[in-house]
């Protein structure tokens, strides 16, 4: 009699097994633009951590956020990711369904402000700037409150400059044959630049922006399906914030840097490896927490160069509540290889 007890509970728990392994996952779509930045979503992919939360994650090309606002507020797009722009709070002034909801690149940006080679001895800081032209790969975006922020601090605007906004590889030629005085740039085309000798170094952009650490770039979800699946969302972002915390390991030159950039390399998020190892990453909260401070500084900047109508409470901005869950779930965060004092991913 034992032994039948024995097989028919076996077999029950086998039954059960196989209905719970049979449930279909659940679809979360997300629109990305593949950068550096983005490697966390394909980590995540990658490692299974999104199955494992019972989501089937659709990871879609996106031209920009700005265009796809219309797709996340529809939810036919779950969530975005991508720099935060002023169409983010001309989408919530139209009180369309989203809000940011988990960091994806916080500074240090590695962000450099060069000009061109023969204006070395002319431009000696930011106030030498007023009535030049500068270079910025995107209209409303953070690269122009960095601008604006650093133009702030000789007591100028962007009313002061002429910007003209072309894209970052092309700035190199652009300062070369002199359409810029100066252009903002990031790694690896910034130290390209300098080598070309068409360029040289001004200023670090992270050394003047306050309040640091400045939010670039973050997940944006649709409200409604929060609301009506907050346990599904909560999985989502969980299984995200564990391949942040990988992400951040390798960040940090941890034993898991070599496998990261697998990744990265497999899903393009970077060329190759040389190039991975060879440029700075980009940094952000391994919890997915944003900074606040940075996110109603970015607002009043982008309402004082009328890049946006109107202004928000916090709480509109983002809910913060959901990064402090995953923070909760997945305890304290401890970087493997102690020795690496790289700012930033902490």
């Amino acid at each position: 009699m034992p032994k039948r007890i024995f097989l028919i509970v076996s077999l029950l728990l086998s039954a059960m097994t196989a209905t719970a392994s049979a449930q279909p996952l659940a679809t979360v779509s997300i629109g990305v633009i593949s950068l550096l930045s983005t490697t966390p979503i394909y980590i995540a992919q990658e490692k299974g951590y999104f199955r494992d939360a019972g989501l089937d994650v659709q990871v879609e090309p996106i031209a920009s956020t700005g265009s796809s606002m219309p797709l996340l507020a529809q939810n036919k797009l779950q969530m975005l990711f991508g720099g935060l722009s002023a169409a983010y709070w001309n989408a919530i002034g139209t009180d369309l369904p989203l809000t940011m909801t988990f960091d994806g690149a916080s500074s240090p940006s590695f962000s450099d402000l060069l000009i061109r080679t023969d204006l070395a001895s002319t431009i000696k800081g930011p106030a030498d700037l007023k009535g030049r032209t500068i270079g910025a790969n995107a209209p409303g975006a953070i690269p122009i409150y960095q601008l604006a922020k650093m133009l702030e601090s000789a007591n100028l605007s962007l009313n002061d400059v002429t910007i003209k906004y072309i894209p970052m590889p092309q700035m190199g030629i652009a300062l070369g044959n002199q359409a810029l005085d100066a252009a903002e740039m990031s790694p690896p085309l910034d130290s390209l630049a300098i080598q070309q000798k068409v360029a040289v170094h001004l200023l670090n952009l992270d050394e003047i922006v306050r309040p640091q650490p400045v939010v670039l770039a973050a997940f944006t979800a649709n409200t409604d399906w929060i609301k009506q699946d907050r346990a599904q969302a909560h999985r989502f972002f969980v299984a995200l914030g564990r391949a942040t915390r990988d992400f951040c390991q390798a960040y940090h030159h941890g034993p898991n840097r070599d496998a990261i950039i697998d990744v990265m390399v497999k899903y393009k998020t970077v060329r190759d490896r040389e190039l991975a190892e060879s440029i700075p990453w980009t940094s952000r909260d391994v919890n997915g927490r944003l900074n606040i401070a940075s996110v109603t500084d970015i607002q009043d900047v982008f309402f004082k160069e009328g890049l946006i109508k109107q202004k928000f409470p916090a709480s509109r901005l983002a809910d913060v509540s959901i990064a402090e869950e995953v923070a909760k779930e997945l305890g304290p965060f401890v970087i493997a290889n102690k020795d690496d004092k790289t700012e930033g991913c902490r």
